[in-house]
């Protein structure tokens, strides 16, 4: 049986989940398009076989619950699905300050951006490590590089994101696999409003295209790239935290909070 490839993308419903699935889907990737809410997948599921682009598996599921990266893999594995790509992409953010935000909460968008990815990664590197191809591309952030007051365990679970990335890139590539991070910054997208950052300085001073944050993302990972920083503003500001003290990049990145 030729080897077909299929790609998972997690948090699909919208934003630069769906528009990483689009770009997949338009270069001849089947998908498994998994996310919480069943009727956007679907919606998007539908578009994509209306457009003739290969077959699409929506799974309805709830990544923040420890369980479901091995309910995932296990489901794929009794399809029969050949994974060539895992797009790590599911994650939340929340503004506030560490002392007022609820522990619960804080701790779930540690499941989801954290664990949750660091699950699924391990359940499905061994399979590509194996057939010699493919890879992983992880939805990290451009808060990923420096300490964020108002977002403190947003951008510290980015940073973890980023730097396990990086450390796999480095395992893999002898192996033929590659592991990006893409780290945009603001785009238009859901996470905005989820996050309560519409009204912040960081989101007033301009956003990013989802469609093209996702289009540059899946190029650089197709490159091999390790770490793909959408934006020339972007790009600008992950040099900065290379030359200015620690002290200067985090109390701007707090000031882009208000």
């Amino acid at each position: 049986m030729p080897y077909t490839r299929w790609t998972i993308v997690t948090g699909a419903s919208s934003g630069i989940g769906a528009e990483i699935a689009r770009q997949f889907s338009a270069i001849g990737h089947n998908l498994v398009l998994v996310a919480r809410r069943r009727e956007k997948l679907e919606a998007l599921a539908a578009e994509l076989t209306t457009a003739d682009r290969g077959a699409v598996e929506v799974i309805e599921l709830d990544l923040a619950r420890p369980e479901a990266p091995a309910e995932l893999h296990a489901a794929v594995g009794e399809k029969g699905l050949p994974i060539h790509t895992l797009v790590n992409n599911a994650g939340f953010g929340l503004r506030g300050d560490f002392v007022d935000l609820g522990l619960e909460e804080q701790m779930a968008m540690i499941e989801l951006n954290v664990s949750s990815l660091t699950r699924l990664s391990r359940l499905f590197l061994p399979d590509l490590i194996k057939r010699g191809q493919g890879g992983i591309l992880n939805v990290s952030s451009l808060a990923a590089f420096q300490a964020g007051p108002h977002m403190a365990v947003y951008y510290a679970t980015k940073a973890y994101v980023l730097s396990l990335s990086e450390a796999l890139h480095e395992e893999a590539k002898p192996f033929g696999v590659t592991v990006t991070a893409l780290c945009p910054g603001a785009t238009e997208s859901e996470f905005g409003a989820r996050a309560g950052m519409e009204g912040s300085r960081l989101f007033r001073s301009g956003r990013m295209d989802a469609q093209k944050v996702a289009r540059i993302g899946v190029e650089a990972y197709r490159a091999g790239h390790a770490v793909s920083t959408p934006g020339t503003r972007n790009k600008l500001v992950m040099e900065l935290n290379r030359f200015l003290p620690r002290v200067v990049m985090r109390r701007a990145a707090g000031a882009m909070q208000s």
